[in-house]
């Protein structure tokens, strides 16, 4: 049985392709999976467990059936969906996971982050991270009705979207002493994450020890669905077709 790892699906409506797809990776790709992670930004936009935008319900229903064969689905927050909240856990009995965590894969100790907190060179966007990830400010936000969190959220992406054009391709790439000070702290020989949409396999000294920085890819065209699946021989990027 394999250990399944996706990131960066950003589903919405209008990606109609991206959604069959993934629904096809829940309902078959990864059937008897050992257990699936998702690390982040499932969905595009998440405005609260209330969201039941299209494609939202579609998803919800989909993991549900995942877990109901009894395979653990775990989830971490993207910077697109960190409202995913307890009812989303409830409705499709998946489990939130903290960012970073660590898992046994095959008897490894895996590091798990979405990776955003590893960009440490955009002082900008860490300073937003930290302040959208306030208790109180979440909550001020969720109390507020559907239509006015989509016209903020609109207004925060358009600001984004302008920062980021103003942005070095370098400076939006983890920091490597990040990475070695987030794997060092958990004792960990492997990372992996997504966020950056740039898939490939770093390897790195650790502490004298060989280790691997695995980073996942999108689900945007037209690479296709990319993912990693691990087995007890060992582990490797694939991409649905």
């Amino acid at each position: 049985m394999a250990v399944f790892f996706v990131s960066d699906v950003h589903l919405s409506e209008g990606r109609e392709k991206a959604i069959d797809a993934f629904l096809s990776f829940l309902d078959d790709t990864i059937r008897g999976a050992k257990a699936l992670y998702i690390l982040g930004d499932l969905f595009d936009l998440w405005l609260g467990d209330d969201d039941t935008r299209f494609p939202h319900l579609f998803v919800l229903d989909a993991l549900k059936r995942v877990t109901a064969r009894g395979t653990p689905v775990g989830v971490l927050h993207g910077n697109h969906d960190f409202l995913l909240g307890p009812v989303f856990e409830k409705r499709t009995g998946c489990q939130l996971l903290p960012d970073p965590c660590l898992v046994d894969v095959y008897g490894e100790k895996v590091l798990l982050s979405h990776g955003d907190l590893l960009c440490t060179d955009d002082v900008a966007y860490q300073a937003y991270r930290v302040q959208v990830r306030q208790p109180a400010q979440q909550h001020l936000f969720l109390s507020l009705p559907m239509k006015q969190r989509l016209a903020k959220a609109a207004l925060i992406r358009g600001a984004a979207k302008e920062a980021v054009q103003g942005k070095s391709m370098d400076i939006m790439d983890v920091n490597q002493d990040a990475v070695e000070e987030m794997m060092s702290t958990h004792q960990a020989r492997t990372l992996v994450h997504g966020h950056t949409h740039r898939p490939d396999v770093h390897e790195l000294s650790l502490g004298g020890e060989n280790a691997a920085r695995i980073v996942l890819g999108h689900w945007y065209e037209p690479e296709g669905g990319q993912f990693l699946t691990w087995e007890k021989d060992g582990y490797r990027l694939a991409a649905v077709r």
